[in-house]
């Protein structure tokens, strides 16, 4: 009953809003409600109670169960958390942390249990802190002559069809020549044996072997992992001590480009596409990450761009904001 009364609001509060996404506003107001019941153990009692559990897509874990966690775990309220496997070190304050499961579901992203869920017209969210991953992690291990630039990539099936948001060999090719003599890049599309699969298809992009052939300067993150100088305990743990080290990322669409907005500095995020435009997420959502400055390209022409007006030239980020073209 309280979904289809929510929903006849939203046709008739947001009746200018497109119909695809007016299942989004209502998912914004059914959370909101579900937060009532708990305005005693929250706010009166404040013992530990709360069981958060997400197998959704990795993208939003961080974006949502992981800062809804982290707000419980600060106000003396979690109880335990469950994810999937290799999630353990972004969940490290938690008290009872398990890999519970196996894969990760479209369907595990509608969690009306937690403050937001997806995408949303409002991100103002009271029950939700950002985890100082940056803080957390940084160390002295990954340190190079040149400052970290982190070029972090996708290649694999988006909304049941062929990728859409990925750089391309030419763009990454851009990338380098015009970065390498003032960074230390390193590129990172993660393999399937080192991450969970969630609803989308890996494609092959062919980039690994024209980047040792072409550009031997390039760091791959496969080879440092194979090293793992930093005894991480899992290919995420490694991308939280290589990530911390950086202030520079260029990333796609999607889960790459949240974990890239939890480190503060600037991240260039390559989407052409999404509900994300709708919702201006880059503007609202992604900067409170971390406070990172958020630049949002949708063209391959515009990471070019932004490649030469704030990656090639010196300068530190004046302020945490989002930047749209």
């Amino acid at each position: 009953m309280a979904s289809k009364l929510v929903s006849l609001y939203v046709r008739i509060r947001h009746a200018g809003v497109p119909p695809g996404y007016r299942y989004y506003y209502r998912n914004t107001y059914l959370c909101k409600l579900v937060q009532f019941k708990y305005v005693v153990a929250d706010f009166i009692r404040r013992k530990p109670y709360k069981m958060i559990g997400f197998d959704g897509e990795f993208g939003p874990d961080l974006q949502f169960a992981l800062p809804h966690a982290y707000w419980h775990y600060k106000n003396g309220t979690l109880k335990a958390t469950q994810s999937t496997k290799f999630m353990g070190e972004f969940y490290y304050f938690s008290p009872e942390h398990t890999a519970t499961f196996d894969r990760r579901t479209t369907e595990g992203n509608y969690n009306y249990d937690l403050p937001r869920t997806l995408y949303s017209h409002d991100y103002d969210m009271s029950k939700w802190t950002p985890v100082p991953l940056k803080e957390i992690y940084r160390n002295d291990v990954y340190v190079y002559e040149k400052p970290i630039l982190i070029i972090a990539n996708r290649y694999n099936q988006e909304w049941d069809g062929p990728p859409v948001s990925f750089l391309s060999v030419e763009v990454i090719d851009f990338i380098i020549r015009s970065l390498k003599d003032r960074y230390t890049i390193i590129y990172n599309r993660p393999k399937l044996a080192q991450i969970v699969m969630d609803n989308s298809d890996f494609h092959d992009l062919g980039e690994f072997d024209w980047l040792r052939r072409e550009h031997p300067e390039v760091l791959l993150m496969e080879d440092l992992f194979q090293a793992n100088r930093g005894n991480a305990r899992n290919y995420n743990h490694f991308q939280l001590q290589l990530y911390a080290n950086a202030e520079r990322f260029i990333s796609t669409h999607g889960g790459t480009s949240v974990l890239a907005s939890y480190f503060g500095g600037i991240n260039l995020i390559l989407s052409k596409k999404g509900p994300e435009h709708h919702f201006n997420c880059y503007q609202t959502l992604y900067p409170q990450l971390s406070g990172a400055t958020i630049l949002h390209a949708k063209t391959d022409e515009e990471v070019k761009q932004y490649v030469q007006s704030h990656f090639a030239g010196a300068g530190q980020p004046a302020s945490a904001t989002a930047l749209v073209s």
